[in-house]
């Protein structure tokens, strides 16, 4: 059964078995190794990836429930050469330790900041808690997506103009 994922903008056919995780698909057969394997039970979040602008497990997700569907993924953000604003702000703030995590971490944060673009504190707290960092980094990632938060407002504004 051929299946077509939009991945990052670029539509995939798939002949895979339709109930192969979209990670395995993400990792072994498109080579896009962002998002890691790390439970394998959607409860650390390293596999963390967008599904139609939400943030998902792939994981748990079966390619064969995304046929037609957008997946993002944190190749789809930006590059090492020209990162995103999320993955810059990640990046400012040093908020990887190991960096296991960080992927699915910034995927989270995108999906927040795409819905909500200036979240309050208690908002980012409650929207990142799914995902884990066994190093300890919490206040950083904190600190990285309301910077990432605080920078779209700002550029936002610039491109406002001056207030009159």
């Amino acid at each position: 059964m051929i299946l077509t994922v939009n991945i990052n903008g670029v539509d995939h056919a798939l002949d895979v078995d339709p109930s192969t995780p979209l990670l395995y698909v993400l990792r072994d057969d498109l080579q896009l190794n962002g998002a890691k394997y790390g439970c394998g039970l959607g409860q650390c979040g390293a596999c963390t990836v967008q599904v139609d602008g939400r943030a998902v497990f792939s994981c748990l997700m079966p390619i064969a429930a995304l046929d037609g569907r957008r997946v993002r993924t944190v190749e789809g953000l930006g590059s090492i050469d020209n990162p995103g604003p999320v993955q810059r702000a990640f990046e400012a703030e040093q908020a990887a330790q190991c960096g296991y995590c960080i992927a699915g971490m910034i995927m989270r944060a995108q999906a927040l900041l795409d819905r909500t673009p200036s979240p309050t504190d208690a908002q980012i707290r409650a929207h990142m808690q799914t995902n884990l960092c066994r190093c300890g980094t919490h206040m950083r990632i904190l600190r990285a997506v309301r910077r990432a938060a605080d920078s779209a407002e700002a550029a936002t504004a610039t491109r406002r103009g001056p207030l009159e």
